[in-house]
């Protein structure tokens, strides 16, 4: 294996050249140009799907320009992280002091598992310095014309589908937004009932030589694939006169996966990035396009209570990043731990079982996985998954019907009823029910959607 420091030492600057396009008959292509001098140049490939109507040529139209710049200054980082080079050249573009910050700092956070799982002492200020010399972009600025309906990316898990639940309910012109399309996204857009007309796709292609070096031994790891999500669906909704983009991130995804750090799995899902961007697009970009999280005032447990009603999805969704390629549930992961667990106190025992194919409970070696979740371990798995707290909630509210019911508990919550964290847990049990977080951007109209559904109507006196 390569080391942090023996990498930098040896390729000390990374260069994005520029990135180029090329218009098809249905998709316009963009392929990115970067380069670490004396190691490798990568070229690494999105295609985004056309309007009907003719857009407007990216040479010609300055903001389109500066998001598909933008959108290559995320992608840089899944090249950067090979070798580390401690100067990032940027001459594809320009940008500002302001801009420079801002772009540190999401690559900073957005690779703290990276550094962290490499035991890379990094500091904020010295692990890369960004020298921007391309010239600034030229062209008819767009003027944000008068926008209509909803983007809504979809990933395949419980999370968007109930996005898409809930959106139907607006009354706007609805498209779903999916980057390399999976049998598990594509299922659940279909059982939304949208048509193949209001699905589109981008598809995104890495540069094989990438995934070479990672095999040789350079450097790898977690990068923000959420950031991707976000300034590729800007571009998506900009070419198809969409107004907004509605993501599925809940509060939970705000807490640390390394308790007492800032270390944080979902830090490109947590509101903290969220309100960066919206801010970030609206300073230097200006496309007219409203990003938000229709689930952030949620946690995953208020999450988990509305997807239960969801039936027409129980069968089809799928979060299991091991078992993705084969669209399936692993039943061995942490992730399918902790949604089997979070749905627990809303689905029976026995169903949770017909859609995971297995009692992950009754299977001794999810153990580890079962104390990392729960808090009885100082790191959560690096997996999207729930706050310590609610995981916790979630086991007592189902030991308690369990135990209502007559049934014996499975091996790892008969476990857990044992320990202490029980019976400090037990009385919060019900602490999610009604938990509201006031910290969001949903729009007055999208905010009432979400109030009429998942609080009856009235939010919570006391926001927490």
């Amino acid at each position: 294996m390569k080391t942090y420091e023996a990498c930098r030492r040896d390729f000390p600057s990374f260069c994005y050249e520029s990135f180029s396009c090329e218009e098809e008959p249905e998709v316009l292509r963009v392929t990115y140009h970067f380069d670490i001098p004396g190691l490798a140049s990568f070229s690494p490939a999105w295609t985004f799907p056309k309007p009907d109507r003719a857009p407007a040529r990216p040479e010609d139209d300055e903001t389109l320009r500066n998001m598909l710049f933008s959108l290559g200054m995320v992608e840089l980082i899944s090249y950067w992280k090979i070798a580390c080079p401690p100067k990032v050249i940027v001459r594809a573009g320009a940008l500002t002091e302001e801009q420079i910050r801002w772009w540190k700092k999401l690559y900073f956070l957005g690779l703290g598992e990276f550094f962290y799982t490499n035991n890379i002492d990094a500091d904020s200020d010295t692990f890369m310095e960004i020298c921007a010399e391309g010239p600034a972009f030229s062209g008819t600025r767009q003027a944000p014309e008068k926008r209509n309906g909803c983007l809504i990316p979809v990933g395949g898990g419980k999370d968007s589908a109930c996005t898409l639940e809930l959106l139907k309910k607006s009354g706007l012109p609805l498209k779903t937004y999916m980057i390399n399309p999976r049998g598990a996204s594509l299922n659940t857009v279909k059982a939304a009932g949208f048509t193949p007309a209001d699905r589109l796709a981008a598809g995104r292609t890495l540069d094989a030589r990438m995934l070479e070096l990672n095999r040789e031994g350079y450097l790898n790891g977690h990068t923000p694939f959420s950031a991707l999500v976000a300034f590729s669906s800007l571009i998506v909704a900009y070419l198809h006169g969409l107004k907004y983009i509605a993501l599925s991130n809940e509060s939970s995804a705000n807490e640390s996966t390394v308790a007492g750090s800032k270390v944080n799995h979902q830090y490109s899902k947590s509101f903290e990035f969220e309100r960066d961007f919206h801010e970030y697009e609206e300073r230097h970009i200006g496309s007219g396009v409203y990003y938000f999280s229709m689930l952030r005032p949620l946690s995953e447990f208020q999450i988990a209570e509305y997807f239960s009603r969801l039936t027409a999805y129980h069968n089809i969704f799928r979060s299991c990043n091991v078992g993705s390629k084969k669209d399936i549930w692993c039943g061995h992961c942490p992730k399918c731990l902790f949604v089997f667990l979070i749905l627990s106190p809303f689905l029976s025992h026995a169903r949770l079982c017909e859609i995971f194919g297995t009692d992950m409970l009754e299977d001794p070696a999810m153990l580890e996985d079962f104390r990392k979740l729960t808090g009885l371990a100082a790191e959560k798995p690096f997996e999207c998954v729930g706050s310590r707290d609610e995981v916790n909630a979630a086991i007592c509210l189902t030991i308690e019907q369990m135990e209502a019911s007559g049934e014996s508990l499975p091996r790892l919550l008969a476990w857990y009823r044992e320990q202490p964290l029980y019976a400090a847990s037990f009385p919060q049990r019900h602490a999610f029910e009604r938990r509201y977080d006031p910290t969001h951007l949903l729009p007055p109209a999208f905010l009432k959607i979400l109030t009429d559904e998942c609080y009856g109507g009235e939010l919570p006196c006391c926001a927490d």
